[in-house]
Parts: C-alpha cells; structure tokens; sequence
C-alpha cells in the first residue's frame, strides 16, 4: 500500500504538520512524503504548458514535470497538511494541484465526455489548523470536490483544530484535534 503524504506547511514550527505527523503516526504505515516549501515547484507558465500538451499528446510521461501527479495517481491513501491562510490554504497546494492534474495520467474523458479518474486511492485526510473560529474553508471544499469530481475518492476526511491563535490552551486544542483522530 502506498501513502502519500502532501506537506504544504511554509512554518518549520508547523502546528498543522504536527497534527498531520500525528495522524500517520496513527495511521502506521510507512509513507512517501512530497514536502512542498523545500521543492522546485514553480507556477505554470505557456512555455510549461507547452510542453506538457505535446508530452501528453504523445503519450510521453517520462519528463520528471509528471512525476507529482504519477506519485498521486499511485497512492493508496493520502494525508494532506494545509494550514488555513485567507480562508483557503498557501499557494504552495494550488500550484501542486496545477501539477498534478494531468489528463490521462490522474484522470481521463470516457467516450461520452464524462469524467474517469486514473487514481488508486479511496482516501483522502486533509489536515488544518486555524487561528480563529468560523468563516468557510474553500481550500478544503475545493479539494472534496476534486478529489470526488477528477480523482475518484469519495472518502475525504477533515481533521482541524481551530482556535489557536484566540487565546486557547494551544495543547488543549490540539489534544481535541488528536482524540478525533484516535476515534478514526
């Protein structure tokens, strides 16, 4: 079984990525870990675009620019950590999620024009925390509806602790977040 684990934490003192070393801890299965601040992950200019439309016209996957979304379409399971920032989550994800949606590679068109996806997993854990309380989460929601739309994973989980910056015991909070977790 292969899991993925998506670090999209910019904090080396990341509260959200201790919750999400928390839950793969639970979890108990070793993991390939794709940790977003330290890669050359770059926004997609024409020339990339370019390039990456002749590749898949070719059929050709072997440039290293497919090897995110050949490592996402393999996995099993996958933990995503995404702190909240401006009600959705650091540019860092989005760029990964342009990346990864590659056609005929994570998912393709069947003949009527309809949606398949190409990937293996059925889960998805997306980890966040928050400073304050309320306000909708669209990085969260955008990602449900990609992973049930594009990737074919109906079970998409939510693991969040809010409040951290309020004046909370941050410990306590967490400590919430954890026991949800030991209940999954």
């Amino acid at each position: 079984m292969v899991l993925l684990y998506i670090d999209a934490c910019i904090r080396k003192e990341s509260r959200t990525r201790s919750l999400a070393k928390y839950l793969l801890n639970k979890i108990g299965k070793d993991y390939k870990e794709i940790g977003l601040a330290n890669s050359k992950i770059s926004y997609i200019d024409e020339e990339y675009l370019q390039k990456r439309d002749t590749f898949i016209r070719q059929g050709n996957f072997d440039d290293p620019m497919f090897d995110y979304a050949k490592e996402f379409a393999k996995a099993d399971e996958i933990v995503i950590a995404a702190p909240y920032w401006d009600l959705s989550f650091c540019s860092l994800l989005k760029i990964f999620v342009e990346h990864i949606n590659v056609l005929r590679l994570v998912f393709d068109y069947s003949a009527k024009g309809e949606i398949e996806s190409l990937c293996r997993a059925k889960k998805l854990y997306y980890v966040t925390t928050k400073g304050g309380f309320g306000g909708d989460d669209f990085g969260y929601e955008y990602i449900k509806m990609l992973c049930k739309t594009f990737y074919g994973i109906k079970d998409v989980i939510l693991i969040k602790a809010e409040g951290l910056d309020s004046g909370l015991d941050q410990e306590d909070v967490l400590g919430r977040a954890k026991a949800e977790i030991d209940k999954l």
